[in-house]
């Protein structure tokens, strides 16, 4: 049953929200054009020189080791524990970027403008601790999952982590049912099918995301079979030991129950004198009286301890079969024993074979049950016509890649039957833009900008500034490591494409070749090839003075991406905050906000967009 929206979290105001947005907005004016070229293009743009004033042993100097990109310098804490909201609302900037030239010419300030811009510190997000604890009653125990054996452990503690909120999301409004939107192969939706006993529909685009779904279940089969065993193997120990117990002591009790009433019969006869030889006959009687008592006992008991024992399977085997309904029909082997013979006629399984996944989620009843779907879904996608059974429920997505996650929460606010919205996304390179082409208007919907705010500013982040919002500044700062020389063998292959080739353009990529080259010269060599460029015109010695020229400039190159990945999570800020902005615009919207559900250096992208209905 669902209990009262007063107990949930307090959440962000919509002014608090619109307030945050704007002031990341502006700040991002400011800094966005350090993102919004692409570092292939470094060296041929001259990117340094046009848009840093600073030397790059500065910059690095300042971001890295135990520097800003750790957060652990003092005067920057200070500065950030005494700032209030607002601080930069109508600041210019001056000490960050010069007012001629746009030029970055402070890296501190730049840095702690940055940090104050990110999520943490803006204080619209929601604990994970606190949202649990406002949307959990009575918890009942269950046993727990481990995701380990078929999971890496970053997507185990993904699906862990979300699936914990969006039982508990459902278990507060009351619903059973899950959709899961770009489910991929279907981690989450098992998980959320097998731990919480939900009905799991998951939706996604690719037919071998589906397939990977079933082979995904099939391990899973087999991961619950070999549970089932074990579990079996334990409960039947358990039960053959504590009877095994009590019949020794039953044994006892029943041997000195027997002597007492022989001996009292015994005194009995004696005082009577109506036998000769009575002190012979009472050992006799005894010996012959035990025996049988022992039998009889030990018969019952074994009675006892076999139908206990055949109880105690039967539930273990039911347990078994109600772990296996949610799997789909074709990845469930029968499971055979001497009364039950469950095999299907060869009709029957040409006939479930051909059946279509859409047939057997309307003709599926179970309450616990994973059904992977193959649909294209955008915002005017009508869900009944995917899922015939549709009810009360909640829409969730762990990294909806590109639109996906915008149109997730269009969905949400359109159709009466999603009560809740949990939604995680990722690949915002993959997002379309209402303003970054003005040639392209035939899109109806945009994945940005979503709020009225931004729509009306004509915001553009651009498709490089929303590549960076994919840098994981917390694992650099873990690591400290940048791909720098992959980055660099790029940058300078352009300088040799345009220089030596006339090529400014090209549709064709180069690809993971970094990986696969033994120098400088082999991976030019390769790359060549594969834009079909003649690199025969081009000897290893002309490679080589270019590798040559732009070496001492590689540092250049260093500094340049850790002034990108410090701005990251700005870039990422204006993307959530625009999501939230919009459901604020909702009327229907009971509650809403941001929620960090995972470690940003297991999963970079952490923050779930978190709504109910009223």
């Amino acid at each position: 049953m669902s209990r009262s929206l007063g107990s949930l979290p307090p959440e962000p105001a919509a002014e608090t929200v619109a307030s945050r947005l704007r002031a990341v907005a502006q700040f991002l004016r400011r800094a966005l054009p350090l993102c919004q070229a692409h570092t292939v293009e470094f060296y041929t743009r001259g990117l340094w020189e046009q848009l840093v004033a600073l030397s790059p042993e500065t910059v690095l100097e300042a971001l890295s080791g135990a520097g800003l990109l750790r957060q652990q310098q003092r005067p920057l804490e200070e500065a950030a524990s005494t700032a209030r909201p607002g601080l930069w609302d109508n600041c210019k900037f001056s000490n960050v970027f010069c007012e001629n030239s746009q030029k970055l010419v402070n890296v501190q300030f730049f840095a702690l403008a940055a940090k104050y811009h990110s999520l943490p510190s803006l204080e619209v997000c929601t604990p994970l601790d606190q949202m649990l604890g406002a949307l959990n009653g009575k918890q009942h125990e269950r046993c727990e999952i481990k995701t380990e054996k078929f999971m890496n452990d970053k997507k185990s503690h993904e699906v862990e982590m979300m699936s914990k909120l969006i039982d508990s999301i459902a278990n507060f409004c009351g619903i059973k049912q899950v959709i899961d939107l770009g489910s991929g192969k279907g981690y989450l939706s098992s998980f959320l099918s097998m731990q919480y006993n939900l009905k799991v529909y998951g939706i996604d685009s690719s037919n071998t995301n589906t397939y990977g779904a079933n082979e995904r279940n099939r391990k899973l089969k087999k991961h619950w079979r070999a549970y089932q065993s074990r579990a079996k193997a334990n409960v039947r120990g358990q039960v053959l030991e504590e009877p095994k117990d009590r019949a020794v002591q039953d044994e006892m009790k029943c041997r000195a129950n027997i002597n007492e009433k022989l001996l009292s019969t015994n005194n009995s006869l004696l005082s009577q004198d109506q036998m000769a030889s009575s002190d012979s006959v009472p050992l006799e009687i005894t010996g012959a009286f035990i025996d049988s008592a022992m039998l009889k006992t030990s018969k019952q008991t074994e009675t006892h301890l076999v139908a206990q024992t055949q109880s105690d399977g039967n539930k273990i085997s039911e347990n078994a079969f109600s772990l296996l309904n949610i799997l789909p029909a074709d990845a469930v082997e029968a499971v055979s024993s001497s009364k039950y013979n469950l095999k299907l006629c060869e009709e029957e399984k040409e006939q479930r074979k051909m059946a279509s996944i859409k047939a057997k989620a309307s003709k599926s009843n179970d309450s616990n049950i994973y059904l992977p779907l193959t649909s294209y879904i955008t915002a005017e996608t009508e869900l009944r016509d995917i899922i015939t059974d549709l009810e009360d429920c909640i829409m969730v997505g762990l990294h909806t890649c590109g639109d996906l996650a915008p149109n997730t929460l269009r969905i949400f606010t359109a159709k009466p039957e999603i009560k809740a919205v949990c939604s995680v996304g990722c690949c915002y390179h993959l997002l379309t833009e209402e303003f970054e082409n003005q040639k392209d208007c035939s899109l109806g919907l945009w994945g940005f900008p979503m709020c009225r705010y931004l729509k009306e500013e004509g915001w553009c982040c651009g498709r490089n500034a929303r590549m960076s919002a994919c840098l994981a500044l917390e694992r650099v700062a873990v690591s400290q490591v940048l791909p720098t020389e992959s980055l660099f063998y790029r940058a300078v292959l352009q300088v040799i494409i345009e220089e030596c080739y006339g090529v400014i353009k090209s549709d064709r990529h180069v690809g993971k070749i970094f990986s696969k080259s033994s120098s400088f010269v082999d991976y030019v060599r390769k790359s060549l090839k594969k834009l079909e460029l003649d690199e025969s015109k081009l000897p290893d010695s002309d490679i080589m003075d270019y590798y040559e020229k732009y070496k001492h400039r590689m540092n250049e190159l260093e500094a340049f991406n850790m002034l990108k990945v410090v701005l990251a999570p700005c870039i990422e800020v204006l993307l959530l905050l625009d999501r939230l902005c919009y459901l604020k615009e909702k009327d229907n919207i009971a509650w809403s906000g941001l929620v960090k559900l995972f470690d940003p250096v297991k999963s970079p992208r952490c923050y779930a967009v978190v709504a109910l209905k009223k």
